[in-house]
């Protein structure tokens, strides 16, 4: 239980000391206010058994309109980032067999995340890499409303990858390693 409360509570900082603060996603701050975002460690190491994992969340997003999103923490067995990027292939598919596209969708953290093309050493990898490997699962119609009321959403990747580049690799790496060190809520 010590392990999990870790797992989340480095995820919990980086959300509020990276994601909000710098205000990479500009809808978290509300959420993180309203303490409505759900963190669950899944412990399992095999992709079945996470997907199922990943299901079982969105049935209890289905019944909990109160937890606006949920970020599923994968500790264990997806700290290869090629193996996680299968693994997120194979939840995109279970959303959609289940009946979950256009209700949920997925975006994706990993601590080696690496766009596509993109050197492994750019700083603007540090706009998706987390503490852990890690399934954000966010409802599309709150996701829909966020974007009506913020001008130019198109507009958010670019202003993140400008950011990151101009912070550097260095000041990301430090705070992805302030996330792991003991702390207060």
């Amino acid at each position: 239980m010590l392990e999990q409360e870790h797992y989340i509570s480095a995820t919990e900082h980086w959300v509020k000391r990276v994601i909000m603060k710098y205000n990479l996603c500009p809808f978290a701050r509300q959420e993180v206010e309203r303490a409505s975002i759900r963190y669950a460690v899944v412990e399992e190491h095999q992709p079945k058994a996470v997907l199922q994992a990943l299901l079982n969340e969105c049935s209890m997003l289905d019944e909990q309109n109160e937890i606006a999103t949920t970020l599923v923490i994968l500790p264990r067995g997806f700290e290869g980032f090629y193996a996680y990027l299968d693994l997120v292939d194979l939840a995109d598919e279970a959303l959609f067999n289940q009946g979950y596209e256009g209700k949920y969708q997925l975006a994706s953290f990993h601590p080696d995340y690496c766009f596509d093309g993109e050197p492994q050493d750019d700083a603007a990898n540090y706009t998706n890499r987390s503490p852990y490997p890690t399934l954000h699962i966010i409802r599309e119609d709150s996701m829909e409303k966020a974007l009506a009321s913020y001008a130019h959403p198109e507009s958010i990747p670019e202003r993140n990858i400008i950011f990151a580049r101009r912070k550097g690799s260095e000041f990301f790496v430090k705070l992805l390693a302030e996330c792991h060190e003991p702390h207060t809520k």
